[in-house]
């Protein structure tokens, strides 16, 4: 078996083998040194690998909005980058510090939950433990007990740029920690569609989890969708067919998923909605005319 130090030495002759892009997601801010200096430890190991920000500004501790939005920008990116994940409110604690690998991309994060998605959606993955023996091994500086993101994941997506296996950073992980995805779309026996919402933006839109090739627009136009009370008929294909309107609505979201929006309003507020709130689109609508709206 090939030894890490030869991996290693391998990985240096060939910068890039294991990915040209790394890209960045965090709740760090850009208040403070911590990006920086997370940056500036992968291009001390890889000063060739090109990093891309998806963000740095996910609230802080938020690790379902964080898992969220990796979903939703991963697969836009070439095969092979790597995403470096950072919300870890039990930094320097027994959490495992973990790589994901799919047939399209690297993960590198903590084992808290943040990657769901990614093993929900992914057609097949292995997850891989960052071993306390490669950690000895290769990285360098004494470990923060605060600041994981630096001393650990940054070397790690660093070095998996330059072709490190991740098979070769330590033991299989058979359970890594996953989410209760709440409210995957279901079918009852009386034909309704049930969801939840699974993200509200920086608008105030909120995002559904039911897919759009779940529910056709001509069918959300005919049943509408029923949440916190309000049930919403009126169908949208961008936000300005709303202008000048109090009314909320529902459009086919960038993601791929459902979403309910107040034309330049916060529908989160407005509606009293929050991630985990129920969706459904009811399976027949009671008799009366359709107003599209009614609370």
């Amino acid at each position: 078996m090939t030894s890490n130090a030869e991996l290693v030495a391998s990985a240096l002759e060939s910068p890039g083998r294991g990915g040209s892009i790394i890209t960045l997601l965090t709740d760090f801010g850009c208040a403070d040194y911590f990006v920086g200096a997370v940056k500036g430890v992968i291009l001390s190991i890889n000063p060739q690998v090109r990093i891309v920000d998806l963000t740095h500004e996910i609230p802080a501790h938020d690790i379902a909005a964080a898992g969220f939005i990796l979903w939703a920008s991963c697969g836009y990116y070439p095969p092979r980058t790597i995403h470096l994940a950072v919300v870890d409110p039990g930094v320097g604690s027994e959490c495992r510090r973990i790589v994901v690998e799919t047939p399209d991309a690297l993960f590198v994060g903590p084992d808290n939950g943040l990657f769901t998605q990614v093993y929900d959606t992914a057609p097949e993955f292995r997850v891989f433990n960052i071993g306390e023996s490669w950690r000895a091994q290769y990285l360098r500086r004494a470990i923060s007990p605060t600041f994981h993101g630096r001393d650990i994941f940054a070397p790690v997506a660093a070095w998996l740029s330059r072709g490190l296996s991740p098979a070769e950073l330590g033991e299989p992980v058979k359970d890594p920690v996953r989410f209760d995805t709440p409210g995957l779309p279901s079918v009852s026996p009386a034909g309704s569609l049930s969801g939840s919402i699974l993200h509200i933006d920086r608008y105030g839109n909120c995002v559904t989890s039911i897919g759009l090739d779940r529910l056709l627009p001509v069918k959300a136009a005919e049943r509408g969708f029923l949440v916190a009370g309000w049930h919403i008929t009126r169908i949208c294909r961008f936000f300005s067919e709303a202008e000048c309107t109090t009314a909320p609505f529902a459009y086919p979201g960038s993601a791929g998923l459902w979403e309910i929006a107040i034309w330049q309003d916060s529908a989160a507020n407005r509606l009293g909605i929050g991630r985990g709130t129920s969706v459904s689109v009811p399976g027949e609508l009671a008799g009366g005319e359709e107003t599209g709206v009614s609370r």
